[in-house]
């Protein structure tokens, strides 16, 4: 009985002292990591090389040249205006607002009055000078329109601007010459 205790205590010991004495990869690691950082933290030196009859010459820093501001060329193409202006003929009057000058850009045409007067206040919300117009014109078999101008210039060209700007609100909008 005493001969297969021994053999069993005797393999257990060979077999500890066998996982014992293998290396391990940690080992490894930490060998590899120590001579790494020992690499890292020696101080580099630069030799310069001068020879004997040389003499050292001090090193002057190259001149720094601001960047020249880019050149900007624009083309300007002068386009022919030929955006349609109406006229009414007959009588025509401002009924409220200010007087109208040479160009105004209409953005409503109504037969009936209170209508016009309603799209006019909202124009005056948003800014504009609006004013609405009387005109003693027939279309459609109604005379009488009520015009609203959203706003009045004396050039053409100012005329078209506001036109452009009010024709995503307003996709109508005309210019009218007096």
């Amino acid at each position: 009985m005493k001969n297969p205790a021994i053999l069993a205590l005797s393999l257990c010991a060979v077999a500890l002292f066998a996982a014992s004495c293998k290396s391990q990869e940690s080992a490894y690691r930490q060998a590899y990591e120590r001579a790494r950082a020992q690499e890292m933290n020696k101080p580099t030196q630069t030799v310069t090389i001068i020879p004997q009859n040389a003499q050292p010459q001090p090193v002057q820093p190259a001149p720094v040249q601001q960047p020249a501001a880019p050149v900007v060329q624009r083309t300007v193409v002068v386009e022919e205006d030929n955006t349609p202006v109406r006229t009414i003929q007959g009588e025509k009057r401002v009924i409220d607002g200010e007087p109208l000058k040479a160009f105004s850009v209409v953005v409503g045409s109504f037969v009936n009055e209170t209508n016009a007067r309603g799209m006019m206040n909202t124009l005056r919300n948003r800014g504009y000078a609006a004013r609405v117009m009387k005109t003693n014109e027939t279309i459609n078999g109604h005379t009488g329109w009520y015009r609203v101008v959203a706003s009045s210039f004396a050039s053409k060209s100012q005329a078209v601007q506001s036109k452009n700007t009010l024709r995503d609100t307003y996709p109508g909008a005309w210019i009218l010459g007096n």
